[in-house]
């Protein structure tokens, strides 16, 4: 009995092992499907037009947006990306679009491309103003955990080089570029506006990888080595702008966690030990002379995390080198255009929008080419 149920299990054992090689004869493994189906690059260098590298969303008026495209890859860190609205085709015969770049907040640690104050859909709002014939740029940074100043400047002139190396391929006009920034971003939008040419703010040069077998690749664009970033304009709101007044508040902000301050993390110096020639380094009126670009600099009466006299003493500094600048501070508001009520903070953060965009225009719009 036992040799008959032997004999009959090989029997069906040999069946199966045949019945499987006639399915390997009629299809493919998945695992062979897929490999044949997939391109392979001559190195990894070649690799990066993925998939998800061309995602793309349409907005509202013909406007065309590029999420998270990759503009600089320092070794060590993780890619730096930045969001990229592109106008409507009609603007095409008009010539190369004007630039604006964008630059969150959040303390130099934290917030990212697509926030900005009480603005509930930052990415829609860029996306208007692409609308009206701009190409517009959202960029990110490094956060001061991962390195301190000046990391973060040069991460953002790096974006700017970045944009211009691709001036054709986004039809934009590299003589024409504004910077915009909020409290965080507001400090590096006016230092990139003032420090045009200063060698140590600068983006270090593009590294080009000689490993063809390892996945790394060219820190940034062929030609962000070459290109400006000087800018036409700039808007400041609620910015930081001379660290050394900074250090002299008495009072740290509301809800401010405990250990080492936004500032100190920034400057490299979390045991609160800031030298004063750390401070002037990253301090915006460090820079300022009659070159400079026109500015418009915003903040609420009321902020209780920058202080307003951060806008005073730079507006007094721009004035007293000649430098065309604006100032505008809006009543009974605190930082972000928070308001005392819902309908408060709606009404400064409209105005604050609209004065922005009206300088823009004023600065670098078509009426002025």
């Amino acid at each position: 009995m036992g040799k008959q149920l032997a004999a009959t299990t090989c029997a069906m054992l040999i069946g199966l092992s045949a019945t499987a090689a006639a399915q390997n004869n009629t299809a493919q493994s998945n695992g062979a499907t897929i490999a044949d189906a997939t391109t392979i690059g001559p190195a990894v260098q070649a690799v990066g037009a993925d998939s998800f590298a061309s995602t793309r969303v349409e907005f509202a008026d013909g406007v065309t947006g590029y999420p998270d495209l990759t503009y600089q890859t320092i070794p060590g860190y993780r890619p730096l990306k930045l969001d990229l609205f592109l106008p409507p085709a009609r603007f095409t015969a008009a010539g190369p679009r004007p630039l604006v770049v964008y630059v969150h907040g959040g303390g130099w640690m934290a917030g990212g491309p697509r926030r900005s104050a009480a603005y509930v859909d930052w990415p829609k709002v860029l996306a208007a103003l692409a609308a009206k014939g701009y190409v517009v740029a959202s960029v990110s940074y490094r956060f001061s955990r991962e390195a301190p100043f000046p990391a973060a400047i040069q991460d953002v002139k790096a974006g700017i080089r970045w944009l211009r190396a691709h001036a054709a391929d986004y039809n934009i006009d590299p003589k024409r570029a504004a910077i915009w920034g909020q409290s965080a971003g507001g400090h590096l939008a006016a230092l990139a506006g003032v420090s045009c040419n200063v060698a140590a703010l600068e983006p270090g040069a593009r590294i080009v990888p000689k490993a063809g077998n390892v996945e790394t690749v060219a820190s940034t664009a062929v030609g962000s080595d070459q290109a400006s970033d000087c800018v036409q304009a700039v808007v400041g709101w609620f910015g930081i702008y001379d660290f050394a007044a900074m250090a002299k508040r008495t009072t740290p902000p509301p809800n401010t966690p405990p250990g080492p301050s936004a500032d100190d993390l920034f400057l490299g110096c979390p045991a609160g030990d800031c030298t004063a020639a750390q401070r002037a380094f990253a301090s915006p009126v460090t820079y300022v002379d009659r070159s400079d670009p026109p500015v418009l600099l915003m903040h609420g009466s009321d902020d209780h995390t920058v202080p307003e006299t951060q806008t005073e003493l730079f507006d007094a500094a721009l004035r007293a080198n000649g430098v065309s600048v604006r100032k505008i501070v809006i009543p009974g508001v605190d930082h972000s255009w928070i308001g005392k009520t819902p309908e408060a903070t709606r009404d400064a953060s409209k105005l604050a929008l609209r004065t922005a965009i009206d300088f823009i225009d004023a600065q670098i719009g078509d009426k002025t080419h």
